[in-house]
């Protein structure tokens, strides 16, 4: 198959799943065509059968904002008609699913397009009622259209309210990447970097620090047990809480057993570093940092909302609380601290479950076999 892939290029969960997603394809030999505003950042080496196509999205003085979509749109439509592709996927609704139609209509051909809804297009787009339409034109014109968990699924149908078949197909965890071979020598050295006691536990978190992440409830919980508790809280990323969240910290004397490491290329040796990954958000469409921080090693404390409570199993794989109860959050740090054949219980659980349900090949299958579904391809499904 020859697949054109449009995302956004930069750090985040759709960029990272829309960019492994296409060298995964092109490592079963297909040919992938990434059509981008700029080189997605996990393509940082060279792939066979990879061919990136970036346009430039020029500031016109006859324009007020620069024309992103119709730039990309007409793109695509190039490389639809060069390369002669059979499919293209388009990550988000708005803009991308809107530009791959209309490129589909600028070049002429029935390319069928694959949409995937990552959940900032329906949990923060869908709700401008200026964008409804479009959204759901986008949705409506894709000839199959994926969403990253169920609980984007059925928000989908109920902000939008369109009839069209969504199916679920979850993020998956890049195992060749994300996992615990080194676990222990990481550790011992990221502890020696941040000078953590070797017998010290640690908790994390990253993100980008917005208000949706609820970080303060996190600081909380971990007020709740530190004095019971030999660990640290290790705080990864940068955002709009961050002055809010140092507040806290200071206010309730927390300073000397919280880390703020900023933001870092080299999330995967933190999550190494972890034994327990906290995510207490209120909106999560998945969850991958949660995903990548599990299958290396470190066990899960999130909230029920969205897709955290897909990725984790409760009181199998990790815990489940109810959003703003931060208490319950502590409380299970201290289970799971307190409680080794626990900890070792769910962390075996864990690993296993991710091996079953998130693994590549599995979530990689699943869309190959759509592709070749929707071009009558019995070879390619």
């Amino acid at each position: 198959m020859k697949i054109g892939i449009t995302c956004y290029p930069s750090v985040g969960g759709s960029g990272i799943i829309a960019t492994e997603l296409g060298i995964q394809m092109a490592e079963r030999g297909h040919e992938v065509h990434f059509i981008t505003s700029n080189v997605p950042f996990r393509l940082s080496t060279s792939h066979p059968n990879i061919y990136i196509h970036q346009t430039d999205i020029n500031d016109y003085s006859v324009f007020r904002y620069p024309p992103y979509d119709i730039t990309i749109a007409s793109k695509i439509s190039e490389v639809i008609l060069e390369h002669n592709l059979d499919i293209i996927h388009m990550h988000y609704a708005v803009p991308h699913a809107v530009c791959g139609i209309l490129a589909r209509q600028m070049a002429g051909r029935e390319v069928p397009v694959v949409t995937t809804l990552h959940g900032t297009d329906i949990t923060v787009l869908g709700y401008d009622m200026s964008l409804v339409s479009a959204i759901r034109f986008g949705i409506n014109g894709s000839d199959a259209v994926t969403a990253v968990s169920e609980s984007l699924k059925e928000q989908t149908k109920a902000v939008i309210e369109t009839e069209k078949k969504i199916r679920t197909v979850h993020n998956f965890v890049d195992e060749n990447y994300f996992n615990v071979e080194h676990r222990q020598m990481t550790q011992q050295k990221m502890k020696e970097r941040f000078s953590i006691d070797e017998d010290t536990i640690v908790l994390m978190h990253t993100s980008n620090f917005r208000k949706i992440k609820r970080i303060d409830d996190i600081v909380r919980a971990f007020h709740t047990v530190h004095e019971a508790l030999n660990g640290v809280l290790v705080l990864v990323g940068d955002g709009p809480e961050m002055n809010s969240v140092k507040r806290l910290v200071k206010s309730l004397g927390l300073k000397d057993h919280v880390i703020f490491a900023g933001q870092q290329t080299d999330v995967r040796s933190f999550y190494l570093m972890s034994d327990i990954f906290l995510l207490l958000s209120e909106k999560e469409s998945f969850g991958l940092a949660l995903l990548e921080a599990m299958n290396c090693g470190a066990v899960p404390i999130g909230s029920v909302a969205g897709g955290i409570s897909e990725v984790i199993r409760n009181e199998d794989t990790g815990f489940l609380v109810e959003v703003g109860d931060y208490r319950s959050a502590g409380k299970h740090i201290m289970q799971l601290a307190k409680d080794p054949s626990l900890y070792r219980e769910m962390h075996e659980n864990m690993l296993s479950d991710i091996a079953s349900r998130f693994h590549s090949n599995v979530i990689v299958s699943q869309y190959e076999k759509l592709y070749g579904d929707l071009l009558g391809d019995a070879d390619n499904a």
